[in-house]
């Protein structure tokens, strides 16, 4: 579905867990999160940091969205 919103005009980030199956699957912008139960966040922060760390990967999602890509990167 990435490669088909990015093939409409419409610049996509892929937020995953496991950063090889978004590069299999084609995605161009893709930003490591978490783990798979909790992608973006983290239950064993305290509320201040776990909101810290959400920022943080929205923020760095919103960074790779004004990036031109050619082919697929990833944001670290």
């Amino acid at each position: 579905m990435v490669k088909e919103i990015e093939r409409a005009g419409l610049p996509v980030v892929h937020m995953c867990t496991v950063v090889p199956i978004s590069l299999t699957v084609g995605a161009n912008r893709i930003v490591p999160t978490i783990a798979i139960p909790h992608p973006l966040g983290d239950p064993n922060l305290d509320k201040d940091e776990e909101k810290a760390l959400r920022k943080s990967l929205v923020e760095r999602a919103l960074k790779a969205l004004e990036i031109e890509v050619d082919g697929q990167k990833v944001f670290e």
